[in-house]
């Protein structure tokens, strides 16, 4: 999800305009009078965490002096409650931060016991805390009242995430068998005859921590994947719905093989033509990619 926007011309503007020395800004925020000027000069970015006292000490709203455009995951409602994430040990009343950091790295969800107790902290609702924390899973969920994305695609039941990393996460719940960073690089890398993926750039990309990559990347992110580099690079709904409901039946396909294909009463040889088709849309959609049609 995007972080607030610092600037520091406008921290600076406000300071002044209301005949504040730096230091008084520095003690409200418990920090030197040198790191202040780092964060007015541009030398130096305030931790997120920091931004609600900062705002706070110029008499500016946060969401005025610091707007951000989107909606919040765990990450933004921690800081704007102005914790870093080593204090949310205080809230969740353990000995790491680890249940904290493993959801807002969409590792691990959080534990039911500790929902209610980060909500009290961060000054929102349960839901609210459980609708940031689907954010910081890939799932860009509106808040109550607001209407789905439009470019958000629907496949049967599921709302598609639009994001980079909504889509990493929702083919990685698509495969048979869970995969690790190391191991999506490793067979992305395997199968695109090149080295362009690391453990790290796979966590990086899956995150959101890092936000955009080469097509190389992409290409070989897919490949490891299951699917075609188009589910990424195209922002068109139909091509995005054609991808989906292709992995859909994939995935069915592979359920009915493994029971033999007797109860849905189908013949070994309508289920290698069903994966046969499924292999040629996923070529077509490379080869789309490869050759684009001239307009």
């Amino acid at each position: 999800m995007p972080a607030r926007r610092f600037e520091a011309q406008r921290l600076l503007i406000a300071r002044r305009e209301e005949g504040l020395k730096q230091s008084d800004v520095a003690q409200a925020v418990g920090v030197s009078s040198a790191r202040v000027s780092a964060w007015e000069t541009g030398r130096s970015v305030p931790d997120p965490e920091k931004l609600p006292r900062l705002a706070e000490a110029v008499g500016r709203d946060l969401d005025v002096l610091f707007p951000r455009a989107g909606r919040p995951d765990l990450k933004d409602l921690r800081a704007d409650a102005g914790y870093s994430q080593a204090a949310t040990r205080e809230l969740t009343k353990t000995s790491t931060a680890g249940p904290v950091a493993a959801a807002e790295n969409a590792q691990r969800r959080l534990a039911k016991e500790y929902e209610q107790r980060l909500a009290d902290g961060y000054g929102v609702s349960v839901e609210a805390l459980r609708r940031a924390q689907e954010r910081s899973f890939g799932h860009d969920v509106p808040e109550p009242g607001e209407p789905e994305p439009a470019d958000a695609v629907q496949v049967g039941s599921t709302t598609l995430p639009t994001t980079l990393e909504g889509k990493i996460a929702y083919l990685l719940e698509q495969l048979p068998d869970p995969l690790s960073d190391v191991e999506v690089a490793a067979r992305g890398n395997s199968r695109a005859g090149a080295h362009v993926l690391t453990a790290d750039l796979v966590r990086g990309l899956r995150t959101g921590a890092v936000l955009n990559a080469s097509d190389d990347v992409l290409g070989a992110l897919a490949e490891a994947l299951e699917t075609t580099p188009l589910i990424f690079r195209s922002g068109d709904a139909g091509v995005q719905r054609v991808i989906a409901e292709t992995l859909v039946l994939r995935n069915q396909v592979a359920a009915i093989a493994a029971r033999g294909g007797e109860e849905e009463g189908l013949s070994a040889e309508l289920l290698a033509f069903i994966n046969q088709e499924v292999a040629k849309a996923r070529a077509e959609g490379a080869a789309q990619r490869e050759h684009p049609a001239s307009g």
